[in-house]
């Protein structure tokens, strides 16, 4: 111990002790000491932290198109914008419904006026002085026998050869107007005065003389101005009613009439054409025969114009067809009657009208044939005339006071 030379008791400069009291400056270090990594600027491979700023319109770019950097190119539909197949699908649907509505409009309107081309004209006016024009529109109804276009099925059913259509039992004037609608008809066996004198039943005038001579005679008879004409023959009736499916007639007696081929019991049916013809045309078994007979006439016709009413007969285009191609296969109209002219006559042939029978009483003459009655008839003809309503002690059923 006394040899252990004397000092300050620090370690000395390069010992050991030294260093790791102290630190080392050498540059290389020990391999177990701590080391201070001093900061260095990043390399340009290396990753660089970018401002937010820059990441959001680094982010925006990418929206727009732009690739970032490091990634594979994905494109993106923009945000605000609709899947293009839905939009695609929603634009045929809005599409395809007006162009169905047109077309259901072009068959509407297109089906009858085919079918109206197909229709007969004849010459109805007749010559000398006529009464003059009129407030609303008369149509003179008639139903021949024409029975040319008949099946030969029907033809033997009804006993009837195939013919042209020259006699008539069916004398209707139809007048609409602001005064009203009014059916009234006009017995056949209704004596009339005749240019060159005397009188002869009305409905000889068709027989001899056709549209016009007949024309001539109501409006003689009656002082109204026939404005159209519209006559009908036995298959027009027949095909219309079976293009329906059928009518409802409501018989108040059982009927059976060998020479009109009915049989039927009293009570509201369903009949077929055949039924219907024969239902309108029977005058043998009722106690007023024919007067009895325009009554039923006007109760078929009605009943057709029900049946036309229906929703299904314009949804149903085969229906539809059917009923046009019927309608008009037994058809005769005036040359001046124009397509709408008759569409104003089918929309008058339905809904509800006054429905009655020349006033009449029996002919001194002849007790088999009828008059216009001189005290009540001239009211009726005159409300007509004139477009007025039509007073009810004049419209009676079979025309005779109540």
């Amino acid at each position: 111990m006394a040899d252990r030379p004397q000092g300050s008791g620090m370690p000395e400069k390069g010992t050991p002790e030294y260093d790791w009291l102290y630190g080392s400056r050498s540059k290389a270090p020990s391999s177990d000491a701590t080391q201070r990594v001093e900061a260095q600027s990043a390399g340009p491979d290396e990753t660089r932290v970018m401002p937010v700023a820059r990441r959001e319109a680094r982010g925006s770019a990418a929206g727009a198109g732009a690739t970032p950097p490091g990634r594979g190119r994905t494109p993106a539909a923009p945000a605000s914008s609709p899947p293009s197949r839905p939009r695609k699908r929603r634009r045929f649907r809005l599409g395809f419904i007006p162009l169905l509505l047109l077309l259901v409009l072009v068959y509407l309107i297109g089906v009858p006026l085919y079918h109206w081309t197909k229709i007969d004209k004849v010459d109805a006016a007749p010559d000398g002085n006529r009464p003059d024009d009129q407030p609303g529109t008369n149509y003179l109804i008639v139903g021949s026998d024409k029975a040319d276009d008949l099946t030969d099925e029907q033809r033997e059913v009804l006993d009837t050869p195939e013919r042209g259509g020259t006699n008539t039992d069916t004398i209707i004037v139809l007048h609409t107007g602001s005064g009203g609608r009014t059916m009234m008809s006009i017995p056949r066996d209704t004596l009339v005065e005749v240019p060159d004198g005397g009188a002869q039943m009305i409905n000889a005038a068709f027989a001899s003389g056709g549209a016009p001579l007949l024309v001539q005679r109501v409006e003689a008879l009656t002082g109204i101005h026939i404005d159209h004409y519209v006559e009908l023959g036995f298959g027009s009736v027949i095909n219309t009613v079976d293009a329906f499916g059928g009518v409802e007639i409501c018989p108040t007696q059982d009927m059976k009439d060998p020479l009109a081929r009915l049989d039927i019991t009293k009570g509201c049916q369903e009949v077929d054409g055949i039924t219907a013809l024969a239902y309108s045309r029977s005058r043998h078994v009722t106690a007023l025969s024919d007067l009895d007979r325009v009554a039923r006439q006007r109760e078929v016709i009605s009943a057709i114009g029900d049946e036309a009413l229906s929703p299904w007969t314009f949804v149903n285009p085969v229906r539809y067809w059917q009923i046009n191609d019927a309608a008009t296969g037994a058809i005769r109209i005036d040359e001046d009657m124009n397509p709408l002219d008759l569409g104003r006559f089918a929309l008058a042939m339905t809904g509800e009208s006054q429905t009655c029978t020349m006033p009449n009483l029996p002919a001194p003459s002849d007790p088999n044939r009828i008059i216009a009655d001189p005290d009540r008839a001239p009211a009726l003809f005159k409300a007509i005339r004139n477009d007025e309503s039509v007073p009810k002690q004049a419209c009676t059923p079979t025309g005779r006071a109540r």
